[in-house]
């Protein structure tokens, strides 16, 4: 009975992460945040190295019946009793069970990250972290903590997750089985950047979504000077190497920020906001915050990639020579973004009076 007792006790302890817990997780940082089902929040906590999701439980869904919260940085630093230079915005994210848009936000007083949510009424209320019900899923590289969660991404049955390591393959891709034993797989990635004409391994990805094509499935990932690439699941072996296809290359000098698909008139597309860093000397429209959107069906290609892919602007000149890819003239300002339903989006976008929350319709 005892050698029993042992063995239960060594089970639960090794595959500890899966089985949820009551309290506090304790997030050091929230960097970024995206949803899972059934109002599922995952946490992209770098400074803890880990992935964290939490029960929301906020599945009531939401009606938008305002248009903007005007000077959004002002009322999420009132709501922590704090001035508006006093934050920083992280990321946003809309839950799809509730439409509820969640905002993580950085007290540079309090050193503290905090998570928010708008309603569709625009009322802002705090999200507590107090007594919730959560998982942990510890994120390493070669036993070192990684230095920065970039992404993550819900992709049906596991969490992908985006990250810079300290080691010579910086970009490294993390794939965690929730319902499995809740080990955190690493993989490299080597991608052909399309803009600087040569495989990288230390490129960083920024933004990540899940894909699926003829029961295959795929990460796709879009990088900074900015090529998006796909990378297959299948490949995704502990420590394996994998070679990404590139399949557009967008403009040179851009971060990626968000990225989603939708679909509209019948044909789907991925909005991929960015910012131009060479906004000053080369700027894409009247804003460095601006937003493309891509071609769906690019993902299916397998002949025109890598050195082959397009590009949606060539030469100095940033403007579209591509139907396959175009700028958004109405997302201009645009800094943060998530789907709310089939036809809008709930943005932060940068105006002459300040910073508004509104929805925006798809492009």
């Amino acid at each position: 009975m005892k050698r029993i007792l042992i063995a239960v006790f060594v089970l639960f302890a090794s595959v500890g992460s899966v089985f949820a817990e009551q309290g506090n997780p304790n997030v050091k940082s929230i960097d970024v945040i995206t949803f899972g089902p059934d109002g599922l929040l995952v946490i992209g906590d770098s400074r803890g190295s880990a992935v964290v999701t939490v029960e929301t439980g906020d599945l009531a869904e939401t009606k938008w019946t305002g248009k903007e919260v005007a000077n959004i940085d002002q009322a999420l630093a009132g709501k922590l009793g704090v001035m508006a230079k006093d934050i920083q915005i992280l990321k946003l994210a809309v839950n799809p069970a509730s439409h509820k848009a969640f905002i993580s936000v950085r007290s540079m007083k309090a050193k503290q990250d905090v998570l928010l949510t708008i309603d569709g009424a625009g009322k802002i209320a705090e999200f507590s972290l107090e007594n919730v019900k959560f998982s942990r899923y510890p994120l390493s590289v070669e036993k070192k903590n990684v230095t920065k969660i970039t992404d993550v991404t819900w992709a049906g049955d596991r969490i992908l997750v985006a990250v810079q390591a300290a080691d010579k393959f910086a970009a490294r891709i993390f794939s965690v089985l929730p319902k499995g034993d809740g080990t955190a797989t690493c993989f490299a990635t080597d991608t052909y950047h399309v803009a600087h004409q040569r495989w990288e391994t230390n490129a960083p990805i920024s933004t990540i979504i899940p894909y699926e094509e003829n029961g295959k499935r795929y990460l796709i990932g879009a990088f900074t000077c900015t090529p998006i690439v796909k990378f297959s699941l299948d490949d995704m072996q502990a420590n394996a190497k994998v070679k990404g296809a590139s399949i557009i290359e967008l403009g040179s000098g851009n971060t990626p920020r968000d990225m989603f698909v939708y679909e509209k008139g019948g044909k789907k597309h991925i909005l991929v906001s960015t910012i131009r860093f060479h906004h000053k000397n080369n700027p894409a429209g009247p804003n460095q915050y601006w937003a493309a959107r891509v071609d769906y069906d690019l993902l299916k290609e397998t002949t025109n990639i890598n050195d082959k892919a397009i590009w949606r602007v060539k030469g100095k000149a940033d403007k579209d020579v591509t139907d396959r890819a175009n700028i958004a003239p109405e997302y201009f300002g645009v800094q943060f973004m998530d789907k709310l339903d089939n036809t809008s989006a709930v943005v932060i976008r940068e105006e002459k009076d300040g910073l508004t929350l509104r929805t925006l319709l798809l492009p």
